[in-house]
Order: C-alpha cells, then sequence, then structure tokens
C-alpha cells in the first residue's frame, strides 16, 4: 500500500474547491494509495513521471514513486486550469 503525501501548496488549492466536491476529490485521492494507476489515471505527455485523475471537473495531478512506495500529490484544480 501507498502513503499519500502533497506538495505545501496543494491545501490552498483544495481550500478553493467547493465543500461538496471537496469530499468527492478527498476520496479520490485516498483512494490512490490503494491503486496509484487506477483505471482512467492518464501519463500526462511532455512530463517524465506526471499522472491524472479525474473527479468531475476537477483534476488531481500526482507522481508516484515505486520504489518508496509514495504517491505525491503535486496539483489539484478545475480542469480548466489545472495544467498552467
Amino acid at each position: 500500500m501507498y502513503s499519500v503525501e502533497y506538495v505545501s501548496t496543494v491545501g490552498k488549492q483544495i481550500r478553493a474547491i467547493p465543500k461538496k466536491e471537496r469530499v468527492k476529490v478527498f476520496r479520490r485521492i485516498a483512494k490512490l494509495a490503494q491503486d496509484p494507476r487506477p483505471p482512467g489515471a492518464k501519463k500526462l505527455k511532455g512530463e517524465d513521471s506526471l499522472y491524472r485523475v479525474r473527479q468531475g471537473g476537477w483534476r488531481v495531478v500526482y507522481t508516484i514513486e515505486d520504489e518508496k512506495l509514495i504517491v505525491l500529490v503535486v496539483k489539484v484544480g478545475h480542469r480548466s486550469d489545472v495544467y498552467r
């Protein structure tokens, strides 16, 4: 089982999500500990080790460190601006 860690800026990004959607995003992130490459996860083009999962209109961008069993959440945001 992987542990989930966050970059320091992710807390502020998550607080910007409406509360109803925030719960769903947290559940999606928690599931990454069980399976860091779930169905629907995509490897981002042009990036060595970044993946993303969708939760409604929100995206969770993360990296996987298999040798340390860590999922590091790098960015969380709305689909319109998360990749900028």
